[in-house]
């Protein structure tokens, strides 16, 4: 089944260009250009996802998202603006959006977030592993280690949410956007390695052969993929 997206954007070239690279890109999308009746349509259609504008007619996106939540109303909500003042980024978190993306972006970045928000809110529905076990590794995430070849090692808290988040994905490739996001926390991913040294650390203790890793592997241009 295809997802469906709700976009509220007021801009009419944007808007059709945005519904047609998320389209194009397999989701069902469906769109409005008003603050007040994109809230309605939320309201009473289920969507998976809310791309919404914050500067729209009638009512805000701020607006918009915090009215949501005050209904239950948990879709993920992404927000665009063209404002690229912390503060800003601040009050639309605390409206209820699960992500922000600044004005001007690229095709490639926003759907980068769709896919993450999507997955991270497809994993909010299944319960969390609390041990795995692969060719003769067992990862407690409980006590954050893994023993291997009879032996103990103990992982960090961010080793441990990394491999938790990579085993949970398995078989897909998850970028290191998504995993800024998803492990520390990042709303914007910033120009940093600590991903890759992460990742280094981690094949360390799981691989036999860390140079050539077997489970943790590196998709180029793109991110990693924990294969079994």
């Amino acid at each position: 089944m295809r997802r469906r997206i709700l976009l509220v954007e007021d801009e009419p070239g944007l808007r059709r260009t945005l519904k047609d690279l998320l389209a194009n890109s397999g989701y069902s999308v469906e769109t409005n250009a008003d603050g007040a009746e994109g809230q309605a349509q939320a309201e009473r259609d289920p969507f998976d996802l809310i791309v919404l504008d914050v500067m729209l007619p009638s009512r805000s996106g701020f607006d918009v998202a915090r009215n949501l939540r005050k209904k239950n109303i948990q879709t993920p909500i992404l927000m665009l603006t063209a404002r690229t003042e912390l503060n800003n980024k601040v009050h639309g978190f605390k409206a209820g959006a699960d992500d922000y993306l600044t004005k001007p972006f690229e095709a490639p970045e926003l759907l980068a977030r769709v896919e993450a928000l999507l997955r991270r809110s497809a994993a909010g529905g299944r319960k969390k592993l609390k041990t795995f076990e692969f060719h003769g590794v067992h990862v407690d995430f409980a006590k954050a280690h893994l023993s291997k070849n009879g032996e103990t090692i103990a992982l960090s808290e961010r080793e441990c949410r990394l491999l938790q988040h990579l085993i949970e994905s398995e078989g897909e490739v998850v970028t290191r956007d998504e995993l800024l996001q998803e492990v520390w926390g990042y709303s914007e991913a910033p120009m940093t390695r600590t991903v890759d040294v992460h990742i280094a650390w981690l094949r360390q203790k799981v691989e036999e052969d860390p140079a050539n890793p077997r489970f943790i592997v590196t998709v180029h241009g793109q991110g990693y993929r924990f294969s079994l």
